[in-house]
């Protein structure tokens, strides 16, 4: 199977320069976790997921109204092809720690796939299930003192 034959067609883009804050809004109304960030060609630059808000923003005293997505958002992003088979979408996404890859033609996004779309496929659910194990696999757990 493809990535084209479960990935999410429509997305929201945010633009560099647009504030934290917008993008905040942008992740709440549409109620999404991350957003591919593109320049004003649409070309991919980063991502920005809430992490990166709660993370690189909030928690490091930055004013979300001031603070440009581009200084918080994570570049070199992984990405896909809609071509590309789920199979190494997921093997992609055990081996970057990521949920989510965005779907890019030309270096343009076109689609999200994230790791529940993979799951969903029930002929796919043992590489979702190595991928989460891959992605999970840097995750430290701190016993409570």
């Amino acid at each position: 199977m493809k990535v084209k034959d479960v990935m999410t067609k429509h997305t929201v883009q945010i633009q560099p320069e647009e504030s934290v804050s917008l993008a905040a809004r942008l992740l709440e109304r549409e109620n999404i976790g991350a957003l591919p960030v593109c320049d004003s060609k649409g070309k991919l630059q980063g991502m920005l997921t809430d992490r990166d808000i709660t993370v690189r923003c909030v928690a490091t005293g930055k004013n979300p109204n001031t603070t440009p997505v581009r200084d918080i958002m994570s570049g070199g992003v992984f990405t896909v092809t809609p071509g590309d088979t789920l199979e190494n979408a997921a093997a992609l996404m055990g081996k970057a720690q990521v949920r989510r890859l965005p779907v890019c033609e030309d270096g343009k996004p076109v689609g999200m796939l994230s790791l529940a779309d993979v799951a969903r496929q029930t002929n796919y659910e043992m590489e979702a299930a190595a991928a989460l194990s891959d992605i999970s696999a840097g995750v430290r757990r701190r016993a409570n003192s």
